[in-house]
């Protein structure tokens, strides 16, 4: 899942871009807010007037319309399903890199992957989420922290991969990476998980097929219903929640109790905490790290069943 930008740095705020047309007044702001809050679950403070207007000023350009209100009537229309996906898109960012908050890679590598590895060669399922994918630096990085740890390459494995945005599921289901993209990523692990790409006009990088094809990439809003069937052994969701409302992120600590396998676990964003709620059914184990108890959110252990691929 993607998140809205952080707020502007003191540079920026001290030359602020000019942006040209239609202004944003309060009634369009607060119609537009509320569009994003119901379909993403996104909170955007009074304080984002700013940013909004920036971000959808192109939206209006594109489409040639004259005023934030004609657009608030389009995306609210039957015809405007297209155009609120592309809204949506236009209000989030994808900031990532490979290996982002490596203290969680490290859990994963000596803490949950010894297990999954001798679970992986005992024939059974594995199964991780990335729930906010972005551009995919995040599963790739799962993938190969995956093969480092000795996963069998015939074993039963799958990493789903989502995001609400469509456009950045599309890039990170291609793996083609420009060299701007590639921070965080050790030379050795470039060198034997990325071929260079030479087709492109600037450097850029091609993740292996062996590694994608470890990945499932699907759209996915995180406030709808999931079509996953069964638990997952981990679920990475960083930097995603902090952007929700309260009530929603608890709602989302319980869903995510649920869909996971009793003593798996859970990845936040490292200015991400679980609400008091949420600790009924997780257990810190280091920084912005959580293992789900053997209790489900509802308070009965869950039924095992299958993940549909």
């Amino acid at each position: 899942m993607t998140a809205p930008s952080p707020p502007p740095t003191a540079a920026s705020t001290m030359m602020p871009a000019r942006v040209h047309g239609p202004e944003l007044d309060q009634a369009a702001f607060a119609c537009i807010a509320a569009i994003a809050h119901r379909e993403a679950g996104l909170h955007i403070s009074p304080g984002k007037s700013a940013m909004v207007r920036t971000r959808l000023a192109r939206r209006l350009r594109a489409l040639k319309l004259p005023d934030f209100e004609t657009y608030c009537a389009l995306v609210q229309s039957p015809a405007g399903g297209e155009e609120l996906g592309a809204m949506i898109s236009a209000l989030t960012t994808n900031v990532s890199h490979f290996f982002r908050e490596d203290h969680h890679f490290s859990i994963l590598r000596e803490k949950v992957l010894p297990g999954l590895v001798d679970k992986a060669k005992s024939r059974q399922r594995v199964r991780i989420w990335s729930a906010g994918c972005s551009n995919g630096q995040e599963p790739y990085s799962i993938a190969m922290t995956l093969r480092e740890a000795g996963m069998p390459s015939d074993a039963d494995l799958r990493i789903l991969a989502s995001d609400i945005d469509p456009m950045v599921v599309a890039h990170a289901q291609v793996g083609r990476y420009p060299e701007t993209m590639m921070s965080g990523l050790p030379d050795p692990l470039r060198a034997k998980y990325f071929t260079a790409d030479g087709d492109t006009p600037e450097p850029s990088w091609q993740v292996r097929p062996e590694i994608r094809r470890m990945i499932a990439f699907r759209i996915l809003n995180l406030l709808r219903d999931w079509p996953m069937q069964g638990q997952f052994d981990a679920i990475f969701c960083r930097n995603v929640v902090i952007y929700f409302d309260a009530d929603t992120q608890s709602r989302l600590w319980q869903r995510f109790a649920d869909a996971l396998e009793p003593g798996g676990w859970l990845f936040i964003g490292h200015s991400e905490r679980i609400s008091d709620a949420g600790l009924s059914v997780f257990e810190s184990r280091g920084m912005t790290s959580y293992q789900r108890t053997g209790k489900s959110a509802r308070g009965t252990a869950p039924t095992p069943t299958t993940l549909r691929d």
